[in-house]
């Protein structure tokens, strides 16, 4: 019965006036159970019709026929399948891949057959035990030697049953007692029903076969049978009968596992590899996590200036260098506000700068005039003693609350300031309490700060009714935008409708400092990122090296049954485990100099996030995804034949 059947087939290599024709009408028959050899000198285009019969190659024009079935109109998948259920390959150099032991290059075949793993190797290791392989089977090829190796080629070619068997040059790299021991295998698997065809330019290896096929200039000039066909049932083939949900999850498992193993197998080139990546999600972990703890510093200090507050000061506006010729603001504007629905509380305050001296010793200082709220709105804590009260305010008393500065400047030696009495401008204030030192970026000053009742500094110090500033706190559920335009509203009224004051709002100030920072962080975040690309740059161009490293071992992989989904498939993986690897290196990196500066500096922490590390982790894997691809389709895209001609 014929199995391979090809009708009037060429080959031509090139066009135009460099075209070469390899075959040149070539036309004959191979029956199942044969043992047929192709002999012809180097050129003569034997190796190109092996080529052609494996369904590695197409014929430039005529007709080639497997089981009465014409490939004219297959595509790869569809010769990768075909090559998968019907053909073995034996090569010269055995093309067995380094990186894999002797079980595994045997079971290959089966992984793209879409065979069970437990199933294959067992398969695998029973049929390197049959052909005296017993205890190598985890051997790797370096560790064989050339006669075992080509063992492991023809168990290999047998895997999924190996109906037809094409040998090129099987003996040719091995001695003579080693070719001798092949050839008998051979034979065994030509007696069991195994289809062979063998390509060699040595007749004493041809005569071992039954049809000696001669070929020469590309055209066959004799075809001899010295035997007949011993047994023409096929051996048994190994069928597989899996749901496409199986197939699939068994396919990318074997892709994620060779992946691995490439990975591993070059340690070094992988390493270089992810370190684009590594330092891009670094640079991005850390930026973002300095700019979220600078912005949560800073975010602090404006809470320390109040929270919900609104400051109304005289002048047109920040910045006012006229701001002192505006005396308007009054206790009675502060009253006044104090009555409105939205506002929670108002307190005025009074300020003058001066010598603060304690006994022998003495400092410039400011003093400010604040009602007893002022503490509260200002979220100013108390350390020791107690703030100013409503009472102290209504008799103007002589008291005083002095900051933890004020403190450590007027009462060095632990002394303690409580019944103290400390001067300003020469006035006596008695010191009642002293607040804690604010860990805030804004609110009180390094410099010496002390409070008394607004009514005391009026009586006592200014000697006048007008206040420098108001503060405000608005009342709960109202909204800071609306409440700021009430109370300008209502002082513009008071004023005679002229406006000789502004307001500062704290939640407009923290807004601001939000969308600064975080447009600071975007920025800096986004040329955090051209690093990111460089490195996924660095690993599409690795990668590219890679797949022509690699090229042989590709064409290995088609040859025995890889379809060009199986081969994007493992590269493009490879690609993405590589950036995913960096990616959490890059994000353990980042922690690593989180606590380093942590530990260094003090001002303020580097604050990561979740969202920041998932955020970095998605694009390392994206880019493992875009710029792997274009590796791993080129490497799909190969052609197995000039992919297995590759050294």
């Amino acid at each position: 019965m014929v199995t391979l059947e090809v009708r009037n087939i060429n080959k031509y290599y090139c066009e135009g006036e460099s075209r070469v024709q390899v075959l040149k009408d070539v036309t004959l028959s191979i029956e199942k159970g044969d043992f047929v050899a192709i002999i012809g000198q180097s050129g003569s285009g034997k190796s190109t019709l092996m080529n052609i019969l494996g369904c590695l190659d197409t014929a430039s024009d005529g007709s080639y026929f497997v089981d009465g079935v014409s490939i004219e109109n297959f595509g790869p998948d569809d010769l990768a399948r075909l090559r998968s259920e019907k053909f073995g390959f034996i090569f010269q150099r055995y093309n067995l891949l380094t990186s894999l032991s002797a079980q595994e290059n045997v079971a290959l075949p089966a992984v793209y057959g879409g065979m069970g793993r437990a199933e294959r190797e067992a398969r695998a290791h029973d049929l390197l035990v049959k052909l005296g392989l017993d205890g190598k089977t985890q051997n790797r090829p370096n560790e064989l030697s050339g006669g075992q190796q080509q063992r492991v080629s023809i168990a290999r070619a047998m895997m999924n049953g190996g109906e037809i068997i094409l040998a090129d040059e099987p003996t040719g790299a091995l001695d003579s007692k080693s070719g001798e021991n092949v050839m008998k295998l051979l034979m065994e698997l030509n007696a069991e029903g195994h289809t062979l065809i063998l390509v060699t330019h040595d007749r004493q290896i041809a005569s071992y076969a039954n049809r000696i096929i001669e070929i020469k200039d590309g055209a066959v000039i004799s075809d001899t049978r010295s035997a007949p066909i011993i047994k023409e049932e096929g051996p048994e083939i190994v069928s597989v009968s899996r749901s496409s949900w199986q197939y699939i999850r068994d396919q990318l498992g074997e892709a994620f596992r060779m992946s691995v193993q490439a990975i591993l197998a070059h340690k070094m080139r992988s390493l270089l590899t992810m370190l684009g990546i590594i330092i891009g999600i670094a640079s991005v972990v850390s930026v973002v996590a300095l700019g979220r703890g600078s912005q949560e510093k800073i975010l602090a200090g404006i809470n320390a200036m109040g929270t919900n507050t609104i400051d109304v000061r005289p002048g047109r506006n920040f910045g006012d260098r006229n701001a002192n010729r505006y005396q308007t603001l009054t206790v009675d504007d502060s009253d006044a506000l104090a009555e409105q629905s939205y506002i929670a509380s108002s307190t005025p305050t009074a300020s003058s700068s001066g010598e603060m001296v304690y006994r022998n010793r003495s400092a410039t200082g400011s003093l400010s005039g604040v009602g007893e709220q002022y503490f509260n709105v200002k979220g100013l804590e108390l350390a020791t003693g107690r703030l100013l009260t409503r009472e102290d305010v209504d008799r103007a008393r002589a008291v005083m609350v002095i900051d933890d500065t004020s403190r450590e400047e007027l009462f060095p030696n632990g002394e303690d300031p409580i019944g103290a009495i400390v001067l300003f401008n020469k006035k006596p204030f008695e010191v009642v309490g002293v607040t804690k030192k604010p860990t805030a970026t804004f609110g009180p000053r390094s410099s010496l700060t002390a409070w008394i009742p607004y009514t005391a500094h009026m009586a006592r110090v200014s000697g006048s009714r007008t206040i420098s500033s108001i503060t405000v706190k608005i009342a709960d559920n109202v909204s800071a935008q609306v409440a700021e335009k009430e109370l300008t509203r209502l002082l513009t009224s008071r004023h005679r409708g002229v406006t000789d004051f502004f307001t500062m709002n704290a939640d407009s100030i923290r807004q601001t400092m939000e969308s600064t920072t975080t447009t600071m962080r975007l920025l800096i975040s986004c040329i955090a990122l051209i690093s990111l690309l460089v490195g996924g740059i660095g690993v599409m161009n690795i990668m590219l090296v890679s797949v022509t490293e690699r090229t042989k071992e590709i064409g290995v992989r088609m040859a025995i049954g890889a379809r060009r989904f199986n081969v994007l498939q493992q590269f493009l993986i490879e690609a993405v485990l590589i950036c995913i690897i960096g990616g959490f290196t890059g994000v353990l990196a980042s922690a690593g100099i989180g606590a380093l500066f942590n530990a260094f500096v003090k001002d303020f922490p580097m604050s990561f996030s979740t969202g920041s590390i998932v955020l970095a982790l998605t694009c390392s894997t994206l880019i493992g995804v875009i710029f792997g691809y274009m590796p791993a389709r080129r490497a799909s895209m190969l052609n197995p034949v000039e992919a297995l001609a590759q050294e």
